[in-house]
Formats: C-alpha cells, structure tokens, sequence
C-alpha cells in the first residue's frame, strides 16, 4: 500500500512493474542485471484516488499520461533494482500530493493609493529622463 495521506492511499496492485537493462556506466553489470525500473499507472481508472484529485492529475500531468490513461514512469538510477522501484513509488507519491489539495482562490485586489502614486512618479521620472537625452530643438 501506497500511503499519500490519510484520505489516499494506492494498492500496490494497481501499479505495472517492468524491468529493463540501464543505461551507461557499470562495468559488467550493467548487461546483466535488470535495475531499471518502468511503472505503469492506470490513473484514470484508478479507484484509489478521489474523483477530484484524479481530475486535478489528469490535468496537471497530461504530457506523461499515455493515450491508454497510464502515467509512465522510469528509474535507473540505482544500481539495485529496489532502490529504483522505491524511487519510482515516491515519484508517484510527491505528484499526488501536489494536486491532493485544491489550488487557492485568487481574489482580486484594488492597488493602494500610495501605490498607484508611486507608479505614476515613476513615469513621470522616467519620462523627464527620456526628455533630457533630447537634442534640443525649436521648441527649447
């Protein structure tokens, strides 16, 4: 069991491991050993996960979520394949708990006065600046 909070957690069961042979350095061992780690996740038929939530992953994370609804992972950058498989899972549960809690509401707000005042000093500064690197014409 996958514990992301108290209100989800995810069944190992849901997860599809595959192992794969890594990638670079190594020596030997590398063309021997499976410690690459590819997870494959069914989030959108995923029961674990609030409706929500699910929505709110779907939407933040469509560019790593295949055509079939998996979100695809991959670790190799352990050299023993737990190491990798953990590193996946923990993946999956810092993505979850990202969208877990509903973004806050952004309410509009008036500028201050002092504010607005500075902004236009400053343009009008800034103006009399750009107004002294004239050359000087009729006019002056």
């Amino acid at each position: 069991m996958l514990n992301v909070t108290r209100r989800i957690q995810i069944p190992l069961n849901e997860f599809r491991l595959t192992f794969a042979r890594s990638s670079g350095p190594g020596g030997q061992n590398v063309n021997k050993v499976n410690s690459k780690v590819i997870l494959h996740w069914p989030v959108a038929d995923s029961a674990s996960l609030p409706p929500d939530v699910r929505r709110r992953f779907l939407a933040r994370y469509r560019n790593r979520i295949n055509k079939q609804g998996e979100l695809v992972l991959h670790s190799q950058r352990h050299r023993d394949q737990q190491q990798n498989v953990s590193e996946c899972l923990d993946l999956v549960r810092s993505l979850v708990l990202e969208v877990a809690s509903p973004p806050k509401k952004r309410f509009a707000t008036q500028p201050t006065r002092a504010s607005q005042r500075r902004r236009i000093e400053d343009k009008k500064a800034r103006g009399q600046v750009k107004r002294l690197r004239r050359k000087p014409g009729r006019d002056d």
